[in-house]
């Protein structure tokens, strides 16, 4: 597969080592270094853009993909609140876009065993939250999910 990287930083080279030790190759990686490259016809070249960059950059760069007609998996956070126009761009225009907030399966059971302990919680009159903390990362923050108990 022929992978177009929108944002190399940290996560996009991360994504191109993998994906190469994969078999896949990279068709184009897009940064402020080169943006006046990204355009419809290089986009093309590529069988999916895999997009990591800044909240104010993201939805032009998923319309770009868009316009060149190739799908587009999306990790970038922060702009959440043009979502849904973004999302009926993509449904009207029969595109693909794949999105998530985390990819990281750590963090994702940890979402799911917050709401899951939530639900388990609710019984417990003297309880109205939930909260509980999690590290993925050995030099990371410690990541905070705290739920209002259904009900409450």
């Amino acid at each position: 597969m022929k992978i177009a990287l929108i944002g190399y930083g940290k996560m996009g080279k991360t994504i191109e080592q993998l994906a190469i030790e994969k078999g896949h190759q990279i068709s184009a990686a897009f940064d402020l270094s080169n943006k006046d490259q990204f355009t419809v016809d290089e986009l093309k070249k590529a069988d999916v853009a895999i997009e990591f960059t800044q909240p104010d950059q993201a939805v032009g760069n998923i319309k770009m993909c868009f316009k060149a007609g190739i799908p587009v998996v999306c990790g970038t956070t922060g702009w959440m609140k043009q979502f849904p126009a973004v999302q009926k761009e993509c449904t009207d225009g029969g595109h693909s876009l794949f999105y998530a907030s985390n990819y990281s399966i750590g963090v994702n059971l940890f979402f799911e065993i917050n709401s899951r302990l939530a639900e388990l919680m609710k019984t417990q009159g003297q309880y109205d939250h939930v909260i509980i903390h999690e590290s993925h990362h050995l030099k990371s923050s410690i990541l905070r999910a705290e739920q209002p108990l259904p009900g409450r």
